[in-house]
């Protein structure tokens, strides 16, 4: 009987799909990419003959070994193999760190010469979806995202003013990056199955953010007062979110010409962003 994945974890194993995703983050022979999740090395194998390097880190102890070895049985003298959990390093660190040793597959972390330039991907741990996102749009930002994620997820980073899966995430993430929803996966590409489907969304950072990175946790807050209330009227939902009296409110809106009867989830970003500035 084969053992069950640690951390809750299911192993993306179509060649297919695999290739579509490393097309998806249009690969360079001189990027550096960051990959999350490796687990034992299959998106791996396939992403590194077509970049500079990668750097792939894998939470758990058994599987980066299994994906060092891989890499070493493969030949592949560009990858780093860097054991910790995704939301404790410090990637930029790890982006600026010396060039990998084509000797050692898996290397302990640490800081040297300067690469600022990277990309993101990774088939990620549907349960902390959100953090991994909030810490790949910490600037400086990649020059573009490509994530595995739960179908839900991918809709709601997709969707557009006033459909239902449209929310704070889709907002938040929409304001510093175009978002793409690329393609469904299958439960059956998968070992084992998940119980739930999943979609390939890429991310690529706006030239022109809607808000500036010190002031995205503040926006996000916001937003996200706004949309605990999204059946209510606007002048309500800014009313309790500012602690404003309705007069003031009221003469706001009117000044940024929005219907004071308006739902919170018909607001484009751009919108969100000009009220949360007010």
């Amino acid at each position: 009987m084969s053992r069950r994945p640690p951390l809750g974890q299911h192993f993306l194993r179509d060649p297919k799909v695999l290739t579509q995703i490393v097309d998806a983050l249009a690969p360079a022979p001189g990027d550096v990419v960051l990959e999350i999740g490796a687990g034992p090395g299959a998106l791996t194998v396939v992403l590194a003959p077509r970049v500079q390097r990668v750097i792939a880190i894998e939470r758990d102890r058994r599987l980066a070994k299994d994906c060092g070895l891989r890499i070493a049985d493969c030949g592949l003298g560009n990858v780093d193999v860097v054991e910790g959990d995704a939301l404790k390093l410090d990637w930029h660190a790890l982006i600026e760190s010396t060039p990998t040793n084509p000797q050692s597959a898996i290397r302990n972390p640490q800081s040297a010469i300067a690469n600022p330039q990277f990309k993101v991907v990774g088939n990620i741990p549907y349960a902390i979806t959100s953090p991994l996102i909030d810490q790949a749009l910490t600037p400086p930002l990649p020059e573009r995202i490509v994530f595995l994620v739960q179908r839900e997820v991918a809709d709601r980073l997709a969707a557009r003013p006033g459909s239902r899966a449209y929310g704070a995430l889709s907002v938040g993430v929409q304001a510093t990056c175009r978002v793409e929803r690329l393609f469904g996966v299958p439960a059956r590409a998968f070992h084992p199955a998940p119980r739930v489907a999943s979609a390939l969304v890429r991310l690529m950072p706006r030239p022109d953010p809607l808000v500036a990175p010190a002031e995205l946790r503040a926006f996000r807050a916001f937003v996200t007062a706004c949309f605990t209330r999204r059946r209510k009227q606007l002048r309500n939902v800014v009313m309790a979110a500012t602690g404003r009296p309705a007069a003031t409110v009221l003469a706001g809106l009117a000044q940024l010409g929005l219907d004071p009867a308006a739902r919170p989830e018909t607001l484009a970003p751009a919108t969100f962003v000009r009220l949360w500035r007010w």
